[in-house]
């Protein structure tokens, strides 16, 4: 489908259609007046008649508008032709991170490590942004994540997804609803969105990209709510024993129902994260081992010559056995050198000697005074 005939105001001109959702549809189109490529996102009709939802909408596209970072896609302008309500953004030229993730699934293979890591913490850098400046994503999926061909991450559907939650009861459907495999506990039971929500958010597309897995799967909307809700989540280690244990403890963290027991903003996760790389690249070499390998194969089914190359090589599950080890490396982390330790220990004899010779000299006054004093 290209719509060339459709110029909106005389001046965004529809070149194709370059994806769909349940909110808008996107195209490709070109700004005649500037003279580029841009983003154009037109809203679905069943939402223009709605005046509640257009004037949210319109107020948190301005918002967006006013987040600059490179992590978030530009919002350029914001219009109306007719019936058509439409934003106009940045032209990304690559994929979606869902797309990435389908592509990496097709072909048996997990995401490397270290590019989960590092598209992680571009999210949260972009996200964090915009929780410093007061403004919730509320529908933090791959699919509102585009990535490009340098793998660079540009997070979308900011305007969108906060009107969307604040939707009047008139248009509650299946598309208000959004995408519930990223839903939040708290989202799915009717409370407002909290930057922690989005934090949730993050944590089950660290999970998918780690697993290529969702943590749920239902059969309807309200079953996959209730998991949400009540179900605890697998161990990201349980799909792939090649994740290290500390990151499955960051996993499992961001996943908690509590939003207490999260961390609060996606900048706080995205330091967490940050921090653990550069401590696991100072501490473990990159690369794999044949543990490591025979175990993943034995539980994904996915040959050795396939799997990811890149990935760190810590303990991989929480076993008594694992903890003992790990505990024992952090008190090697922290023993004194052998050098350190026996210069400690001279120094230690020396003053010790120093205090002998005092008490040594302090003899002959006592002699003194015993004199003295049988006189």
């Amino acid at each position: 489908m290209r719509p060339t005939t459709i110029v909106l105001n005389q001046r965004y001109k529809l070149l194709e259609r370059i994806g769909s959702g349940g909110m808008s549809v996107v195209y490709k189109a070109q700004d005649v007046l500037l003279g580029r490529l841009v983003a154009v996102k037109m809203l679905h009709e069943s939402f223009t008649g709605d005046p509640d939802f257009l004037r949210r909408f319109r107020q948190e596209a301005y918002a967006a508008a006013n987040l600059t970072h490179p992590n978030i896609v530009t919002v350029h302008d914001i219009g109306q032709d007719g019936q058509r309500h439409y934003i106009v953004m940045e032209f990304v030229d690559g994929q979606t991170l869902k797309q990435m993730i389908r592509t990496y699934n097709q072909e048996d293979k997990v995401m490397p490590i270290n590019q989960m890591l590092d598209l992680t913490i571009q999210i949260c850098a972009g996200i964090g942004y915009a929780h410093r400046a007061q403004l919730v994503h509320c529908d933090v999926k791959p699919q509102n994540v585009l990535v490009t061909h340098d793998n660079r991450i540009k997070v979308a559907d900011f305007g969108i997804a906060r009107a969307m939650t604040e939707a009047s009861t008139q248009i509650q459907d299946s598309r208000v609803w959004g995408t519930p495999q990223y839903f939040s506990p708290e989202q799915a039971s009717g409370i407002q969105a909290t930057p922690a929500s989005d934090v949730y958010s993050i944590g089950v597309i660290m999970f998918e990209m780690l697993t290529g897995k969702l943590p749920f799967k239902a059969e309807s909307q309200t079953a996959l709510a209730l998991k949400h809700i009540m179900d605890q989540p697998p161990p990201v280690s349980e799909f792939n024993p090649a994740v290290p244990y500390q990151l499955e403890l960051i996993t499992t963290k961001v996943l908690s129902k509590e939003p207490s027991g999260r961390y609060r903003t996606a900048g706080q996760l995205g330091r967490i994260l940050s921090s653990y790389r550069e401590n696991s690249l100072g501490e473990t070499a990159v690369g794999t081992t044949a543990t490591a390998a025979a175990a993943f194969t034995q539980v994904s089914g996915i040959p050795t010559s396939d799997q990811p190359t890149q990935i760190f090589i810590q303990p991989t599950g929480p076993t008594v056995e694992q903890k003992t080890i790990y505990a024992a490396g952090e008190a090697a982390a922290v023993t004194p050198q052998p050098a350190a330790q026996s210069e400690k220990d001279w120094m230690a004899i020396g003053l010790g000697l120093l205090a002998i010779i005092a008490l040594l000299g302090l003899i002959p006054l006592w002699y003194f005074v015993y004199l003295a004093y049988s006189s």
